[in-house]
């Protein structure tokens, strides 16, 4: 029988006070190879804040072109995925200007984006992540030859399934490293869990109900996130219910234990015999397009999207400082 998972608020989390009227700085865009999807959430941000009566100022930006953020806000709403905009860098620019922004600060981005370091900060929480090495440039046959089929290969650090490649068979294991390693100049690999996909959304200190993800492709890809109808996101979760909130739970912790704060999305994979779940990664700035799951999560758990952007401005707004 599937079961409706509801929302788990962990820790403290108090009431906010509406906060009306700002003149807001909304980033999107950047130089990354998310940018399309960058900038269709920046258009959805910018619409949802407009509507709820924000000055909004939608800007692109990238390392050669700061000039977004010269002017006067109350507020920068980062809404860019990848490269640049959640691996530290915009955001450490933000805090020696001392400016106001949404979501993880420069320190966790950074952390957080690398997910060789990000997985040994889990661990170092005692939070499950699958097993994982490193291939480089003159390592990829020697760490080719201790792995055992089937694995994941991927990028240390980049997002929306780029560059990924699920190994079953062992002629493509070294092609896989081999084009990663050329591209990205390191490649992770990691054991393969089969079973359900998930994800758990973050607002605060709130985990929004896990998310179900089933894909007819081989496996949940760029095309499948953003461009296939087909991909299915599932409330309604086969799975026991304790297990559910234990994943909650947990995803809490881990978006505390590496420093994420304002929003972010946990995924995880569910083994379908064990029914052991294992963190994949954390995103920092997940998207806000039609096909999104944080939105989706919280409009399941009762909040529309508008209203999800005016909290995320809240978060950031009643935050000491920057």
């Amino acid at each position: 029988m599937r079961r409706e998972t509801r929302p788990v608020r962990i820790g403290p989390h108090s009431q906010s006070t509406r906060v009306n009227h700002l003149d807001i700085t909304l980033l999107s865009g950047g130089p990354s190879d998310e940018r399309e999807v960058s900038l269709a959430s920046g258009r959805a941000i910018g619409a949802a804040l407009s509507r709820l009566g924000h000055r909004v100022s939608i800007c692109d930006i990238s390392p050669e072109k700061m000039s977004p953020l010269d002017r006067a806000a109350d507020l920068v709403f980062v809404a860019l995925h990848g490269e640049f905009g959640e691996d530290g860098k915009l955001q450490t620019e933000l805090e020696r200007r001392g400016l106001r922004f949404t979501g993880t600060g420069a320190v966790a981005s950074a952390l957080v984006m690398d997910k060789v370091r990000s997985k040994g900060a889990l661990i170092g929480a005692g939070l499950p992540t699958p097993r994982f090495d490193i291939a480089r440039k003159g390592t990829v046959g020697e760490v080719a030859r201790r792995w055992r089929l089937p694995v994941v290969v991927k990028p240390v650090s980049s997002g929306s399934s780029i560059d990924v490649f699920m190994v079953r068979e062992g002629d493509r294991f070294e092609d896989a490293l081999n084009s990663v390693v050329r591209k990205h100049g390191t490649a992770l690999v990691e054991e393969m869990i089969e079973g359900p996909e998930l994800t758990v959304g973050i607002l605060g200190q709130y985990a929004l109900p896990p998310i179900q993800i089933r894909t007819s492709r081989e496996f949940y890809d760029y095309e499948a996130k953003y461009i296939d109808d087909a991909t299915e996101y599932d409330l309604e979760i086969d799975l026991p219910a304790d297990l559910l909130t234990k994943m909650q739970a947990m995803s809490v912790k881990a978006a505390n234990a590496l420093g994420c704060r304002d929003f972010c999305r946990v995924d995880w994979m569910v083994d379908a015999i064990t029914h052991e779940p294992y963190i994949l990664e954390i995103n920092t700035i997940p998207g806000f397009t039609s096909h999104s799951l944080l939105p989706k999560a919280a409009a399941h758990s009762g909040m529309a999207f508008d209203d999800l952007c005016q909290s995320i401005v809240e978060l950031a707004m009643k935050r000491p400082g920057n």
